[in-house]
């Protein structure tokens, strides 16, 4: 049965994965793309299998609000990160359920389970990365004391939950996942590529609950604000070529100076602009390695105030100027 979604309402089968144990460790590399249309929407969906791990990205458009039922019994780790909107994931009956938000991740453990999933939101966008048993417990042996322990309770087939809240998808994390996805290697290299992705992005979940248990400082007071840090930090990228000032920012995204800069320290790890320049950098070299411009139009259209000021920062990441990394494509 592997996975088995279906609508609550008149029981019809929605979506089945029929992936197996042993499909997850296939000697070549699995790379399936479907998209998926009923009366309730459309579900777009890609997944990728190899030694043991699998990862799936998802963009679901849904007419209105739903319940859906689930079924599953993969003996899996899961780590979700909820890229746009929110879903509530339970047992029946009244059991154990959890839910992630818009922006936030977190990591499940558990087999031959059922329950529902409430979706209040239209759009629903998700990553996923899957590990078989074997493989999470080979790979999380050495992690932190929070994952040892996370670890302890798979090795023992305790179902549950590695952080104890969920987190915000860190800037890390999200260069990783947007890595994986505009990945453009041949199978041999990809599948090196998007192992050591996997790791990274454990390392850096791991590492993002760390930080929070060792806070002592807290920011952002409630959901609103938390909300409104995401908005202005989604507002400053989406003008990454011309970004507004931080007083800007914060009229904008209708939060004090003050709370969206700690806030948006406290979310991230790095601060407005500081972020900034790591996404304009991420940009720029997904634009080289395509090819179709050059590095001036390439400078200009990121924002950047001269080609100078382009490849010194370029430099001073990447270790090569931008004309070298050009030629790697």
């Amino acid at each position: 049965m592997a996975f088995t979604l279906i609508n609550d309402k008149d029981k019809s089968v929605l979506h089945r994965n029929t992936l197996s144990a042993k499909d997850f460790h296939s000697p070549q590399m699995k790379d399936d793309w479907m998209t998926i249309t009923n009366e309730h929407g459309e579900m777009k969906f890609k997944q990728w299998v190899f030694d043991g791990v699998r990862m799936a990205f998802s963009d679901w458009s849904f007419k209105k609000p739903v319940t859906l039922s689930w079924q599953g019994d993969l003996d899996v780790v899961t780590m979700y990160y909820s890229l746009k909107g929110g879903v509530t994931i339970g047992e029946r009956d009244g059991g154990e359920s959890f839910e992630l938000r818009n922006n936030q991740q977190n990591t499940y453990y558990g087999n031959e389970a059922a329950g529902v999933m409430k979706i209040d939101d239209l759009r629903i966008k998700s990553f996923m990365l899957q590990f078989d048993r074997e493989a999470f417990l080979r790979i999380a042996g050495g992690g932190t004391d929070e994952l040892k322990f996370f670890a302890d309770q798979v090795a023992a087939r305790r179902s549950g939950c590695f952080a104890t809240i969920d987190l915000p998808i860190d800037l890390g994390s999200q260069h990783a996942i947007d890595a994986i996805m505009n990945c453009k290697f041949a199978e041999s290299l990809k599948r090196i590529f998007f192992l050591s992705k996997a790791m990274e992005l454990l390392v850096l979940q791991a590492d993002a609950y760390s930080r929070v248990l060792s806070k002592k400082t807290n920011y952002i007071k409630s959901d609103y604000d938390r909300d409104r840090i995401f908005f202005a930090r989604d507002h400053m990228l989406q003008h990454i070529d011309m970004p507004p000032s931080i007083p800007q920012l914060a009229r904008i995204a209708g939060i004090n100076e003050f709370k969206l800069k700690k806030g948006y320290k406290e979310l991230f790890g790095n601060t407005i602009f500081g972020h900034l320049a790591e996404a304009r950098l991420e940009q720029s070299i997904r634009a080289l390695q395509e090819g179709n411009k050059n590095i001036a139009d390439i400078a200009f259209q990121l924002g950047y105030s001269s080609v100078q000021h382009f490849s010194a920062a370029f430099k001073k990441r990447y270790g090569v100027p931008p004309s070298e990394a050009k030629k790697m494509r």
